[in-house]
Formats: C-alpha cells, sequence, structure tokens
C-alpha cells in the first residue's frame, strides 16, 4: 500500500508504533451488513505512534509527538457534530470499519481525533487504550448515569470494554458484580475492583445478583447480545436500566413489553465517544485512574494468529500488533 497523504489542513500523518485489536476487527473479517470498504482495506481501530507530517491549520501538534487515536470519525459538519456529539452524526466512521486503519505502518488521522499519549503509558498500553475504554466511559457516565452507590453487571471480563467499564463504574463509586467462563478472568475483574465475580459458565448469574443486592443490579452493561440479554433483564432492578454496546452472540433479541413497562426498565445503545468524553478519557490515564490490560504483544506479521486468539476467546487483556520498535 502507498503512504497515505495529507488531504486537508487538519490532516496529520503518523506513523503507527503499535494497534490494537477489538471484536470489532473480527467482524470485519467476517463481512459487515452496510459496510462497503475500498479494497484492499486496512483494518485496526486503535493504535499509537509518532505524529511525522501536519497540515497547514494543525497549531496543536508538532511532528515527533507521540498520540493516541480516537477511532470514531463525524462529518465535522452537521448540528450534531458541531454540538460536540460526533458518535449521533449520520456521516459517523471508524477507522479499520468504513476507513484505512491503524494496522500499517501509517495512517493519516483528523488532528480532533488525536491527544498526546498519556505519559508513564507504554507503547502498548497507548495502543490499546482508546476505543474500549471510550466506548466503556460513554456507556457508564453518558447514557447510563451511573452514580456513587449503584451496583452494575458487567459481563465478560476478559474483554477491553469490560475491563475498563469496571474501572470506570469504581471511580464513579458504584459496585461492580463481574462475570466470565474464566475463573483467572474473574481473578484479574477482582483486581480491577469487582467486589462479585461469577462464572456464567455455571452459576445461574440472575439469581445471584438478587441474593447480592436484594432486588438487582442498577446498570447492566452487556457486550454480548442475544446469549446474555434474557439474564441481563432478569438482574436487573425494578427502574434499572440496560447498556449495550456489542451483539458478538447475535444481534437478534426478544422483549415482553408488558415487563419493560411494569418494571420501567430503561434500554439504552451506545457507540464510541464524543470529543469530550475522549478529552476526558485521557485525563484520567494521565492521572493514572484508567490503564487497560494488556493480554499480550506481537509483530504485526503475526497479526492473524492474534485474530484466532481473539476468536476464541483465550484472552485476558488487549491484544497489541507491535508495528514498529
Amino acid at each position: 500500500m502507498p503512504t497515505p497523504t495529507l488531504h486537508g489542513p487538519r490532516d496529520v500523518l503518523i506513523q503507527i508504533q503499535a494497534a490494537a485489536l477489538n471484536r470489532l476487527d473480527l467482524f470485519v473479517v467476517g463481512g459487515l451488513p452496510h459496510t462497503k470498504p475500498t479494497w484492499p482495506h486496512i483494518m485496526g481501530s486503535d493504535g499509537t505512534g509518532i505524529i511525522e507530517a501536519v497540515g497547514s491549520a494543525v497549531p496543536d501538534f508538532s511532528p515527533g509527538d507521540r498520540v493516541v487515536i480516537n477511532p470514531g470519525l463525524g462529518c465535522r459538519r452537521c448540528e450534531l457534530c458541531r454540538a460536540g456529539e460526533s458518535p449521533y452524526c449520520r456521516e459517523f466512521r471508524i477507522l479499520g470499519e468504513h476507513l484505512p486503519g491503524t494496522l500499517a505502518e501509517y495512517v493519516v488521522v483528523p488532528a480532533d481525533n488525536l491527544a498526546l499519549a498519556p505519559e508513564g503509558f507504554t507503547v502498548p498500553e497507548a495502543a490499546a487504550f482508546t476505543l474500549a475504554t471510550l466506548t466503556a466511559y460513554r456507556m457508564l457516565l453518558g447514557r447510563a448515569r451511573v452514580e456513587a452507590g449503584q451496583t452494575v453487571l458487567v459481563w465478560g471480563a476478559g474483554g477491553g470494554v469490560a475491563q475498563a467499564a469496571i474501572q470506570v463504574a469504581k471511580l464513579a463509586g458504584a459496585r461492580v458484580i463481574a462475570t466470565s467462563g474464566s475463573d483467572a478472568k474473574l481473578a484479574l475483574a477482582a483486581r480491577l475492583g469487582a467486589e462479585l465475580t461469577l462464572n456464567h459458565s455455571t452459576e445461574d448469574v440472575a439469581r445471584r445478583v438478587r441474593e447480592f443486592t436484594g432486588s438487582g443490579v442498577d446498570i447492566v452493561v452487556d457486550t454480548v447480545g442475544e446469549a446474555t440479554w434474557p439474564v441481563s433483564l432478569r438482574a436487573l432492578r425494578p427502574g434499572g436500566t440496560l447498556v449495550t454496546c456489542g451483539a458478538t452472540s447475535g444481534p437478534h433479541v426478544t422483549l415482553d413489553l408488558r415487563k419493560l413497562f411494569w418494571f420501567q426498565w430503561s434500554l439504552l445503545g451506545s457507540t464510541m465517544g464524543s470529543d469530550a468524553e475522549f478529552g476526558a478519557i485521557v485525563e484520567l490515564a494521565r492521572q493514572g485512574e484508567l490503564r487497560p490490560v494488556i493480554d499480550s504483544v506481537v509483530p504485526l506479521a503475526d497479526a492473524p494468529a492474534a485474530l484466532a486468539r481473539l476468536a476464541s476467546g483465550a484472552q485476558a487483556g488487549k491484544l497489541v500488533i507491535e508495528v514498529a520498535s
């Protein structure tokens, strides 16, 4: 592939040091409806690197800066974008899904989608930080409005969004219940701050949740979809909120509307995050409050093996691809 070039005055050319995989990359491999990438297509949404060149209207970054990337791009023209809510933009796109991504030596990104990498972060941590943390932050604070003293159920403690959600919920003063099918991943969730861990392969999650809380959790963070949806609803208290950002087990669920209005649940969707939320997670990272968990780091040539590990569910944290030393 040719080295990309700057197209606009606010563009920045970044030499990628490392990228990180997300479940989205598996969906891109499998083919996504309504998405028509230009072939050959460069995958990857998360990444960190060194700025090599900046456009004429980029006073806030310079060549040599190490940056982290917000992979969600709005049009920057519509009313929603101008209001700071680019995830609602009708033209919203994500690096690696709709646009050339970070699994390459170079990528061009608008300056508005960049921040200086947090001091103290290793290159793999900087590469793995943004997408999952931004997603979890918006789910819990921007959408579900988590408050101190509430209880949050987080599914799939081995995943990046789940691990970030545990950290964000704890920062907000909430109690966390985390699930996984792996006892080793549950031990990791406990180290991140989960007060109760449940093996969803062997335990009745909804029953254990009610025993722990009395009436159910205030918020469920569900990235799984079909497989967990019925249990997520049974685990919710009356007036509780389910927030979802993914459907890794399938996109189609059923809902008894009588239960929805009788229990007065709130069902919320969430995707990526706003500019302000991106700035907030980077600042929290600088303060040492948020940090991604790294499963492993492999060279770019071994990216297919890392994708296979992600598909198997064996990972406990983020899978990082080293592009340049």
